[in-house]
């Protein structure tokens, strides 16, 4: 799909509902300047064009008993397409990985992992390296949250 243009009115729209996406229509509308039907029409063709690609809530990990995050970087030595695509599915099944990037570099793969404790992790890390050939695991636990968001720079959108 190709890029979307964003005026100035879109990159407000954007910010305040990266912030709060159950702002009522009349305030978001109120705040950038615009009557609330045309404003929810802006908002509806970021909705179609792929801009805004869902509504979500943001849950406390700490509330759930996930307050745990570890960092895991993967190195391999197979490369092939076969390899990746089973690798992938068997990262797809843990759902303590919640975020699953691949690198370049050094590392081949980063996962971002949420569990309780060290020993949720343990059972994690043996369901990754059950029947995947991985060349290097190596984990590292994140001693305090200092800055979280998934709100997204605006700045560059054009």
């Amino acid at each position: 799909m190709p890029k979307t243009k964003l005026d100035s009115i879109d990159r407000k729209i954007l910010a305040l509902l990266q912030e709060n996406a159950e702002l009522p229509v009349a305030e978001l509308a109120e705040q950038v300047g615009l009557s609330q039907t045309p404003c929810w029409r802006r908002v509806q063709r970021l909705k179609e064009r792929g801009v805004i690609r869902r509504s979500v809530m943001l849950v406390d990990p700490q509330q759930v008993n996930v307050g745990v995050t570890v960092f895991v970087s993967i190195r391999t030595s197979t490369h092939s397409e076969a390899w990746f695509q089973q690798f992938k599915a068997a990262v797809e099944l843990i759902p303590e990985v919640v975020e699953f990037y691949r690198m370049s570099g050094e590392v081949d793969y980063l996962l971002r992992v949420v569990v309780p404790d060290i020993a949720a992790y343990d059972k994690v890390y043996k369901r990754l390296i059950a029947g995947t050939q991985l060349f290097d695991v190596s984990s590292s636990f994140a001693m305090e949250e200092i800055k979280f968001t998934t709100a997204l720079p605006l700045a560059y959108a054009e």
